[in-house]
This record gives structure tokens, sequence and C-alpha cells, in this order.
């Protein structure tokens, strides 16, 4: 298995002989050099600020001490990737408009900004230390011990870690041998404090929570732009039976039912109408089809019309008493009306109910329509009653949809969808 971070490579058996330690000793490396810079960046840009505190100046050195901030998280980000592959994403949101002031503006209002002017202290004064303390304690220590050899053939003796003089070669291949040793063990110092660094980071300017969180606003999104392009497709797939195959249908009937005016009588005529009678049934059968696809008086209209429609094509008497202050989004109607439709379906088929009715209203930011009967109750969901659907076709719409349906009745329906007037 491949590692996907430091520490899935520090678990691996063969950590010590891979790139792994020496990608930890190269994030150490540039984290120390990068905390050089930004400490004495810092240093200069308060020296100076101090300077001109009673100048006009001091204000936009003070504004760029803090923003200093977002390009050294910008380049964290990028060493993040020495250790922990796993992209780090930008949590800084796009300004609204366009130039320097909006941006400003944005920036800092942004917690994100704020949190990477801490972590940019914090790195100035604290972690770059510990980089290079880590580094010289596991790497370039070792170093100086496996190198004993070669320093007593330059010079005739060596120092080890200016402690003890080494002057026989036995000593020195011993040192060497120890060196080797404490290289390996510096390898998984360098790594455990390379994957702990790294993870500081993250957590101070990369959470992954604020990824979780943008994959969830993105994903309630695209689920909105899937939701539309489903509307639109059906309502496109209604338009083009509506123009084109039922008026095909239409020019079909009248050109039967010519013919038969004019066949004299006998068997041809006996076809004719038998084929202007199913000619006559298909048109009636693709208009039910256009109208439950997407029916126009929804479109046109607005759901309480389309409601009152459905209720009139109803088997069972249904009263209607829907009061909304406007036309809905096009997706809310949409799964509103056919939530009404199949609640209605289900009533004239299954319930044995002597009347119905749909009521609801808008309040509070939410579109609530209630479908109640007076039938025999019992209904469930997964009981070929198409509930499963609704309920899906709801959610989708982050709405909800409950059933309240007792054994000997009545039958209550429920659904909840969030949504505004449109504009």
């Amino acid at each position: 298995m491949h590692p996907r971070n430091m520490w899935q490579a520090l678990s691996c058996p063969g950590y010590a002989l891979s790139a792994w330690p020496w990608r930890s000793a190269a994030y150490l490396l540039t984290g120390t050099v990068t905390g050089v810079v930004v400490l004495v960046g810092i240093v200069l840009s308060a020296v100076a600020g101090g300077v001109l505190a009673l100048a006009l100046v001091g204000l936009p050195l003070l504004l760029c001490t803090v923003l200093a901030g977002i390009p050294v998280a910008a380049l964290e980000r990028l060493r993040l990737r020495l250790v922990d592959p796993e992209p780090a994403p930008d949590p800084h949101e796009p300004p609204g408009d366009p130039g320097l002031r909006a941006w400003l503006t944005t920036r800092l209002r942004e917690r994100a900004t704020w949190r990477e002017f801490g972590h940019a202290l914090l790195f100035a004064g604290l972690l770059w230390p510990v980089d290079a303390l880590a580094l010289a304690v596991g790497l370039l220590c070792p170093l100086t011990v496996v190198a004993t050899p070669v320093l007593l053939a330059v010079f005739g003796e060596a120092k080890v870690l200016k402690v003890w003089l080494v002057t026989g070669w036995p000593a020195a291949f011993g040192f060497a041998l120890l060196g080797l040793v404490l290289l390996v063990l510096g390898a998984y110092l360098l790594g455990v404090v390379a994957g702990a660094r790294a993870g500081l980071t993250r957590l101070l300017i990369a959470p992954r929570e604020a990824d979780l969180g943008a994959r969830v606003v993105e994903l309630a999104r695209s689920r909105v732009r899937l939701v539309d392009a489903f509307e639109a497709e059906r309502r496109r797939i209604e338009r083009d039976l509506h123009d084109g195959a039922q008026q095909r249908l239409v020019a079909l009937t009248m050109t039967l039912g010519l013919a038969r005016l004019d066949a004299p009588p006998g068997p041809l005529a006996d076809q004719l109408a038998k084929a202007h009678e199913q000619a006559g049934t298909a048109l009636a059968e693709l208009r039910e089809l256009i109208h439950g696809i997407h029916p126009k008086v929804l479109a046109d209209y607005g759901l309480e019309a389309a409601v009152a429609d459905a209720a009139d094509r109803s088997a069972v008497p249904v009263d209607v008493d829907l009061e909304l202050p406007g036309r809905l989004s096009q997706a809310v109607e949409a799964a509103a009306y056919f939530v009404v439709c199949e609640a209605l379906a289900n009533v004239g088929r299954h319930s044995g109910a002597s009347r119905a009715q749909v009521s609801g209203g808008h309040r509070d930011g939410r579109l609530f329509l209630l479908v109640r009967d007076d039938g025999r109750g019992g209904a469930r969901a997964g009981a070929g009653s198409g509930l499963t659907g609704l309920a899906d076709r709801v959610s989708v719409l982050d709405g909800r949809l409950t059933l309240s349906s007792p054994p000997g009745g009545p039958t209550l329906l429920c659904v909840e969808i969030p949504c505004d007037p449109a504009s």
C-alpha cells in the first residue's frame, strides 16, 4: 500500500529506506528558512510601525502586517504536500466586487485571515525553532557521527559532537556504525515532528472541517442545479409532445374522420371507424401524459390553480383550502404539485374515502401542504403507494414528508418544503 501521508508512512516497515525521511527533512528545512524570513519581516514591520505610529503611514503598515499571514499560509499549503499530499484548499472567499477596497474588506472580515495571521505569529515565534531543533537532532548530529572516519582521515583526529575525541580507526568506524543507528532513529524523529507540525498547520490554516463544509455547500448547490435541470428537461419533453406528437395525432384523427365520412358503407368504413376511435383514444392518452409530465396550468398560473385543477379531476370529491403569497420556485411548485396528485390518486385507488381535503400555505419561509381523507387508513410507505418516491422527491429540496394513517383512518399526509416566494 502506498502511504498517503506521513503517519501512514511511519507505520510501513521500510520507512527508513524510503523517501519519506528526506521529505520530512525538506519540510523542516524549508520551514526553518521560511520562519526566519517571516520573523524578520514581522520584527521590521513592528519597528517601522512603532516609529511611524504618529503618522498615517503606521496604519497601512499594520494592515500589511495582518495581511502578511495570507501569503505565508499559501506557502504553507504548498509545503504541506511534502508530508501530506492531500490538497489543502484555500479557505478565502472571492470578493463580491472588483477592486482593492472590496478585496481588503472581504479579507479583513474573514475568520480565515485572522487565523492565518495568528499562524504567522506562531510560526515566527515558536514553530521554526522547533523545526531547526528537530533537524539538528534528527539529521545533522547523526550525519556528523557517521562522518567520523572521514574527519579522522582529513584532520588526523575527530571530536564527535564536540565531546568524544577519536584518534584511532576502530573507534572511528564504531562511531560510524553508531551514527547509522542514530540516523535511522533520527529518520523516525523527523517523521514524527514533521507529521505533528503538518497536522498543526492544517488545523490552523486548512482545517478539514472547512473543506467538508465547502463540499457540503457545493453538494447542495449541485443538487439544486440537478433539480432545475430535471424540471427544465421535463418542460422540454412536455413542449415537444404538445407541439409535435399531439399535433400529428390531431391531424391524423381529422384525416381518418374525413376518410370515414367519404367511405361507402362496408368493411372499409368499419375499419376506418375503428382506426378513428383508436386515434382519438391515443390522443386522449397523450394529452393525459402531457398533463402529467408538466401541466400547463402549473406553468402558467402556479400551484394554487394546478392543485384546484387536480382536485376537479379527482375521482373523490376534494375540498381545497390553499393560500400562497404568490408564485414559488419552479422546482418547489413541481414537487408540491406531484405530491398532491399522487396523494389524491392513492385516495381514489386505495383509501375507500368519500371525501378528501387539500390545505396549506406559506409561513416562516416554508411551504406546508396537508392532504387528508376519511378513508379506511392503514397506508404505509413501501406498499406500492409511491410514498417512498414522493419522500425522495421532497428530500431533494431539503423538505420533509410525514404520514399518519392509523387503521380505520383518517389518513393525513403532511409535506413541508423550505422556500421563498419567487421574485
